[in-house]
């Protein structure tokens, strides 16, 4: 248990659900003493119940939440009931807004408590029926008429005033979210912008300050995330991802969804002159019909129209906000569509910006698993380093968790409201150490 003792380090646990198109994943890992990503609960499923982003079966969604959580359990060891989940898809909308606060003392220094006021007025600000804040970014600051100030925080002034990007969704889809994990029997610790969190996995902070844009090419959707001097400048979601590129291949080649995908997948390319033109590839048809045949250099041009759409989009997105001079990082391809081959090549040619694959390697500690070195798990590994950067349990949970058994049905009552842990709270740590000594007599086993 010595190893447990050793890595757990001030934050202990945390625990991410990556709720995608194609995909659920949970993921329970802890840094190392070195700061990196120990990684010893994986489970990854199928996911049938959600289209774009969005759930639209709940009692498919809660039947692969709750596969994907008895995997990283059973590999993991630990009855963890507490999740943070990522939020994505096409009801995501990014506002900007300024708000000002007139203070009554100009000289007591400006603290966190102006700063938090300033954010709290924003939550009052109306939104249109039906959509709630997720997120709220402060951007450049004000004092007294001088502006550009990243950090007011010590400074003297009367009237303190801030730029902020509000990163709004969907209460129904937020609920229909939080209600198949509650049924699921987990407790939700905090929502996430999915493009956040994979900025978390794969930027770095010098790129954030220099200019960049993350892309996020799912199943169902395409995410982007624009950042530049350190702070997140605007956030777009565009309605298709990588399934749109199988419903290309599927109607070009008139063949099955799943062959459409295994050709993507295995001989596709987003630029068909790097491609053999004499390839072709023979397609399994129905049972009874003769097989179908297409090049690879047809495959290609079929991936390579689609792929050009998005980034179209993603451009056109830049420069309504005004960054496509100011991105000296250029763009981070990231999510399952980072896998593409190519795909690096073609977004550097069409859009004219320096362009790499995001991979989550820098931040994993050594002796990770080969599968979590790809870019379709850089929002759950992100979603992680989120959940780590507070406590994990609340101080009164502790002897909760630690009375429940491995069992599936044996789980402590969910907390419907999902209210975060209260922060500070930190003693929690030395009885939660001294429990799992108690608990687990042999080294816990790590591996995936």
């Amino acid at each position: 248990m010595n190893a447990m003792n050793n890595s757990a380090g001030e934050k202990g646990f945390s625990v991410a659900l990556d709720i995608g198109t194609t995909k659920v994943c949970v993921l329970i890992g802890r840094k190392d003493p070195y700061g990196k990503l120990e990684v010893i609960g994986q489970g990854r499923v199928e996911s049938q119940g959600v289209l774009r982003g969005v759930v639209s079966n709940i009692e498919k969604t809660v039947a692969a939440i709750q596969d994907a959580m008895l995997k990283a359990r059973r590999r993991s060891g630990l009855p963890v009931t507490k999740v943070h989940v990522g939020i994505a898809g096409q009801h995501i909308k990014a506002i900007q807004h300024r708000g000002i606060l007139t203070r009554d003392n100009s000289h007591e220094e400006i603290g966190d408590r102006d700063i938090q006021a300033l954010i709290n007025d924003m939550y009052k600000l109306p939104l249109p029926p039906g959509e709630k804040i997720i997120h709220i970014f402060p951007q450049e600051f004000t004092v007294d008429n001088e502006q550009g100030i990243a950090d007011p925080r010590g400074m003297s002034g009367v009237r303190l005033e801030a730029n902020f990007v509000i990163v709004t969704g969907q209460i129904t889809a937020i609920q229909n979210l939080r209600r198949c994990i509650e049924r699921a029997n987990l407790q939700v610790d905090d929502i996430v912008l999915e493009p956040v969190a994979s900025a978390h996995a794969v930027l770095s902070e010098e790129e954030k300050e220099a200019g960049i844009v993350l892309v996020d090419i799912g199943g169902g959707t395409t995410d982007i995330a624009i950042f530049s001097e350190g702070i997140l400048r605007h956030t777009a979601v565009i309605p298709f991802g990588g399934n749109a590129i199988t419903r290309d291949i599927k109607e070009a080649a008139n063949v099955m969804p799943d062959r459409a995908e295994d050709m993507k997948v295995r001989y596709g390319s987003a630029m068909e002159d790097e491609v053999d033109q004499n390839v072709i590839l023979s397609i399994s048809g129905l049972k009874g019909h003769e097989h179908k045949e297409i090049s690879q250099k047809n495959l290609a041009r079929i991936i390579r129209a689609r792929v050009e759409e998005i980034l179209d989009y993603v451009m056109a997105e830049i420069k309504r906000v005004g960054y496509q001079r100011k991105l000296t990082g250029g763009i981070v391809l990231t999510g399952g569509g980072g896998l593409l081959q190519h795909i690096d090549h073609l977004t550097a040619f069409h859009t004219g910006l320096t362009t790499r694959i995001g991979l989550p390697v820098d931040i994993l500690a050594n002796g990770y698993h080969a599968d979590l070195a790809s870019p379709v798990y850089s929002t759950a590994l992100g979603l992680l380093i989120h959940g780590l950067e507070k406590p994990y349990l609340p101080e009164e949970d502790n002897q909760e968790i630690f009375n429940a058994t491995k069992a599936e049905t044996d789980q402590p009552p969910v907390d419907s409201s999902g209210a975060s842990p209260e922060p500070g709270k930190k003693r929690w740590l030395d009885r939660f150490l001294e429990k799992a000594t108690e608990m687990f007599k042999e080294e816990a086993d790590t591996s995936l």
